[in-house]
Parts: structure tokens; sequence; C-alpha cells
């Protein structure tokens, strides 16, 4: 064994959930997670940029759920364009029903949503920032559509919209895919990608922006079986967040009573996740029936029937809907990871969403374990996203990797260069066991495949 032990001083004690959201801000930030978007020029409201730690764990979200959908013969991938022709929202309804009550306070010039003031606490026209009593305006009806102009004048006949979500573009291709890919009903259509929202009162982090990304799978089926597929995709999404290690005493779904239900909808219910802030919508999973369809064959003139060539009848068919933001669900697994544990944190994050599954470390820069270390890291980043450190104690780097969530790491001492060997170290329980350097990519898909969070 080297001089200096690689053994910690500390036992895993009691550890502590998140608490306080701005403990995670704080985490994102310093570790490079997530930073505010133009921060030089004093920030943007409600709008993020992700830094290198953040973009890993967003494109493991992103390719868990892509394979999760497009992996099943039934389902198709699609990447439709952000701008669409205007009628596409007139047929949607988002030209005049995509609106949400605004209200000012005269006083202090905060601005709510009317629905949202919570009137348990606060008088009908008081302010909840300032507190004033009959300061408040009119509700008046605020569209949540980004508007821009395409073309070189800014003339009404040129008007586009920012998509406010992108299941209107499978909607509209439900023909294409369909014949394309020579897909009979039942089947789905799957896309991630970017939409905007011009929210009034935005916030809780990445909770809540103007711009971000989705994850929607249109699954369009016979009408009369349209709520047995319903129930199948309430399962299999929420098996999905608990397979990426989600706790499910975290979890839960809520129905949408009639008084909550969408215009479009026959059913819907949405998977909740219990912030620090309270229980609020994951993802939504919808019976939409065949309204959008019936829509846009109104509104485009073109048959978007189906024809059940076994049957031998035609119909329009229902659209069962599963809908989860991306950056929403990146901020379910930081904020289920985080733990503390007097003043160690560490992001328990599943193997699969870490930025880092692995990172190798020299217990000292000497030559001959450095040397070591370089083989064996360029043996394990061929099958898994690792990282190298090797600046301060050993202590502090462990506390590093575990504040980023890298689940293993791998120490290189002297009994490495005599044995062959190499020391693994478990983020979560802080154990440590050696094993040959030859098993280590075998041992780690082991553990990942196997891997679960205690709830």
């Amino acid at each position: 064994m080297s001089d200096e032990s690689i053994t910690e001083k500390k036992a895993p004690g009691p550890t502590t959930d998140l608490k306080d959201m701005n403990d995670l801000v704080s985490l994102c930030k310093r570790r490079g997670f997530v930073f505010p978007s133009s921060e030089i020029y004093g920030g943007i409201t409600a709008c993020w940029d992700y830094g290198p730690l953040g973009i890993e764990v967003k494109r493991n979200v992103k390719e868990l759920w892509w394979r999760a959908m497009t992996d099943r013969a039934d389902v198709e991938g699609l990447d439709a364009a952000i701008l669409m022709h205007p009628k596409t929202w007139e047929a949607s309804g988002h030209v005049s029903g995509f609106v949400d009550p605004l209200v000012d306070c005269k006083n202090c010039r905060a601005r709510f949503r009317a629905d949202q003031i919570d009137k348990t606490k606060y008088k009908p026209n008081e302010c909840p920032s300032c507190g004033k009593f009959g300061t408040l305006t009119e509700p008046r009806q605020f569209n949540l559509m980004f508007k821009t102009f395409m073309g070189p004048l800014e003339e009404s006949a040129s008007v586009v919209y920012l998509r406010p979500e992108t299941a209107q573009g499978i909607y509209v291709n439900f023909l294409n895919v369909h014949q394309s890919a020579r897909q009979k009903v039942p089947f789905g259509i799957a896309q991630i990608g970017k939409a905007f929202r011009n929210e009034i009162t935005p916030g809780n982090f990445i909770f809540r922006t103007r711009e971000f990304e989705q994850m929607e799978m249109q699954f369009f089926v016979k009408p009369g079986t349209d709520m047995e597929w319903f129930e199948k995709w309430k399962k299999t999404r929420i098996d999905w967040h608990l397979a990426n290690g989600i706790r499910k005493s975290k979890l839960r779904f809520h129905q949408h009573k009639d008084g909550e239900l969408a215009h479009y909808a026959k059913a819907a219910f949405d998977i909740e996740y219990e912030f620090p802030f309270g229980w609020q919508e994951l993802e939504g999973i919808h019976n939409r029936s065949d309204f959008d369809l019936k829509r846009h064959q109104e509104f485009s003139g073109k048959k978007l029937e189906y024809f059940d060539e076994v049957g031998r009848e035609r119909y329009i068919p229902y659209v069962v809907e599963t809908s989860a933001g991306c950056d929403r669900t990146l901020l379910v697994a930081l904020a289920d990871a985080y733990r503390t544990d007097g003043d160690r944190i560490w992001m328990q994050l599943h193997p699969n969403l870490a930025p880092y599954k692995v990172t190798v470390f020299p217990l000292m820069k000497k030559p001959d374990l450095l040397e070591f270390k370089d083989k064996v890291f360029n043996d394990v980043k061929k099958k898994y996203r690792a990282t190298q450190d090797d600046a301060g104690s050993i202590g502090k780097r462990y506390r590093r990797q575990d504040e980023i969530g890298t689940p293993f790491g791998v120490t290189i001492d002297y009994d490495s260069l005599s044995n062959n060997t190499v020391t693994i170290r478990h983020r979560d329980s802080m154990a440590q066991e050696t094993i040959p350097a030859e098993k280590l990519t075998s041992y780690i898909e082991e553990k990942i495949a196997g891997y679960k969070v205690v709830d």
C-alpha cells in the first residue's frame, strides 16, 4: 500500500434529501450542470444554459427516452420543423385558446396569473407581492405563443409562431409516417424537440421556462381500444421513471377531473413528483380522442382517415399521448438524487443518467502511477463516459466526484503496479474493493445492470 491511504476516515451516516431548491441551484452552477443564460449581461428570465455536465445528463435523458420509444416495433421517430404553417395553430386551438389570465399590480408592477393566486392566502384584488389591497388590474387574456415574422416585411400575412408544443408536428405528419413506414394502427410517432411558451410566471429553476425541450409520443389507435391503450401507456411511463432510479415514494398519479380536463381530452393523468416546493407535474398521459386529426382534416381539407384493410373500414384514429419535458425530467433526476451526510454532498444518480460513469485516479502524481492510470482510463473510456482527476488529496477528489454523481471511482496505487489490480470505490456506500484491472469493464457493466436506488 502507498504512503497515502485510500481508505476514508468517515463511514456514511444518516442521509438527508433535498430540502431547499437553492441548494441544488448552487450545486448546478458550481459544478457545471446549469448556468443562468447570458449571465455576464445580468441574465434573462426563465432561460438557462446547460454546462459540460448538464448537457451530458440531458443527453442521457433523451437517449433513454428515445430508446424506450423507438426500440418498439410500433413506434416511429420524427423531427418536425419548429416553424409551421400558421393555420396549424388555428386548427389546434392555440391561436384562440392558448391564453392565461394576466393581472398587474399598479403599486409594485408585479405580474401574476390570475388563476394561480392562492385565494386562501390573499383577498380578492390583493397583491401577493406587496400586500396592497385594491391594486390589481382586471384580468386580461394573454396568448402564450411567441410570434415572429417570416420574410423581409413585418406584415400580417407573414406572421408565424414558435411552436408551443411538438405534438402538432406529429399530427400533420400522420399520413406521411403511416404511408412511408408502412405502419398499421395501432402505432405511434415519437419526437424530441424545442418548444417555446411566453409564460407569465415561470420559475423554480428549470421547472418552468420559456424555452424548453419536449419528449412527446402520439399513439394512434382504433376508437374503442383507446382506454385500453391509455392504461398500458400509464404503466409503461411510470415504470420508465422508476427504472431510471426515481424513488417510488416520490411519484404519484394525479387524475384530471371534469373541471381540469382539456377541451380535447377524454381522460388525462399526470405523473407527479414531490419537489421541495410541493407535488408538481412531471409527465402527462392523455387520451386526446380524435380531436386533433379531425381539426387538421377540417382546416386543411386533407383526409386524415385510416383504412383498416382487415376490417374494411375507415376511421379517424384516437390518440393516446405521452408528454414529458426533457428539462423537467432532468430536474427531477437531480432533485431526487441530491443527498447530504454532514458536510458530504453527493448525487445518487442512476448510472445510466450520471454524466460520467467512472473516474480514474492516480493515488499520487508519480510517473509510474500516471502511466498505469492512462492505460486503465483508455481502456474504460472505450465503453463508458469517463473522466480523470489527479488534483488535491484523494479524499477531496472523492468528494468532487460524489457531487457530480460519478458512481464508480477507480484508484491506482502501488499495489496496482505489482498485482495489476485497481481499487473501486462505490459512490453511494463509500465501500471499496480490489479487482483485477482486466475485469474492470465487465465489473462496471454488471454493477450498472443490477443498480437499484434504495427508496
